[in-house]
């Protein structure tokens, strides 16, 4: 399984590769090349995915450092005036450019604006905000990481033997414009087994804000209604899909039904060599953030790059440069790439009675 995470780091170089410098003649461009170059990045919260605190922060801070750039990297913390505040404090501080995950489009396109208006180059990172003004988006292709998703809850389900299975979507936050990509990449691998009664499905519901507690309460209600009837859990992220496992294991239903997820996590990898959750997606993080943090280091001194790629912004029916990476599914029997690929450590995975586990799924 190690070629496939090879391929993976390959398409991130070819990314980073096909960012070429452009001349810098606009206003903007010369007037960025005037001041000194400060990077602001604004995260969205920590206890949605421990992906953001974990590893994004950290990538970008060791790609900025290694840069030699004055940086400032705060998380909002799911509070949308915190958001709007912590960029106004950005920019009055003289940052030259701007790198935000936004909480929802409508305060992420107000801080971009505020932004643009002052002079201040944007990028946005991960999510895309609709009808927004970011000169770069970087993220991964969202749509194929919802088909992975799709594809392994089959796999489960088939390998299981499952006759019929009845899903459950526990779909992320409605103002994720990721969510909806998420969504439509399962629902095209889905769809048409419910549509040809291979499939039922007995509950889809969005987690505001992908609240992990209010995942718990979101799918205890679908189990109930279900009459305790539940094959397969489409859960759009670890963390979704450990507050299902958490339902699950009080009902003794946990390994019994299969359970997606999404970012590697650690809780995610261990809740897969328990055989509580059936995959995860695997995004590489750190090319995500070195190809974003290429793009921003650009944009601070002055300068712009060609990605080579365009995403339409569905609102606004802009083609927004683009820089789209390729996520990889991870099973019980590829953990341990994840591991050697230095997203998680085995510390953090490998513990207490999972040190047993790692050992037969041939974590070293």
């Amino acid at each position: 399984m190690r070629k496939g995470f090879l391929a993976v780091g390959t398409v991130g170089m070819l990314a980073l590769g096909s960012l070429t410098a452009c001349g810098d003649n606009s206003d903007g461009d010369q007037a960025g090349s005037e001041k000194t170059p400060k990077i602001g990045v604004i995260l969205p919260d920590s206890k949605s995915s421990a992906r953001w605190e974990g590893a994004d922060r950290k990538f970008l801070e060791e790609a900025f450092k290694a840069a030699n750039v004055d940086y400032d990297i705060q998380n909002a913390q799911g509070d949308k005036t915190q958001f709007q505040t912590i960029a106004d404090q950005m920019i009055t501080s003289g940052v030259t450019a701007l790198m935000i995950v936004n909480l929802d489009s409508g305060t992420g396109k107000a801080v971009l604006d505020k932004a643009k208006s002052q002079g201040v180059v944007t990028i946005d990172y991960d999510r895309l905000t609709l009808g927004g003004s970011a000169e770069y988006y970087v993220s991964f292709d969202n749509e194929a990481v919802g088909k992975l998703q799709g594809e392994g809850l089959v796999k489960c389900l088939t390998d299981a033997n499952v006759q019929k299975p009845a899903i459950s979507y526990l779909n992320g936050s409605p103002t994720d414009n990721n969510a909806t990509l998420f969504k439509n990449g399962y629902a095209s691998i889905l769809k048409p087994k419910f549509d040809a009664g291979e499939y039922t499905q007995v509950a889809d519901d969005s987690v505001p804000d992908w609240d992990n507690a209010q995942a718990a309460t979101i799918f205890e209600q679908q189990l109930t209604k279900a009459g305790g009837k539940i094959d397969g859990v489409l859960a759009a992220n670890d963390g979704l899909g450990n507050a299902a496992i958490s339902v699950l294991k009080k009902n003794n239903l946990n390994g019994k039904v299969p359970v997606t997820g999404q970012d590697a996590t650690p809780q995610g990898l261990q809740n897969i060599l328990a055989g509580d959750q059936c995959m995860t997606v695997y995004k590489a993080i750190k090319q995500e953030a070195d190809a974003a943090a290429e793009l921003a280091i650009s944009l601070a001194k002055g300068e712009r790059k060609e990605t080579g790629q365009t995403v339409k912004d569905p609102e606004s029916g802009r083609d927004v440069p683009s820089v789209l990476l390729t996520p990889t599914a991870i099973y019980k029997e590829n953990v341990k790439d994840v591991i050697a690929d230095g997203f998680v450590t085995k510390d953090e995975v490998c513990t207490g009675n999972f040190a047993a586990l790692c050992t037969e799924a041939g974590i070293s």
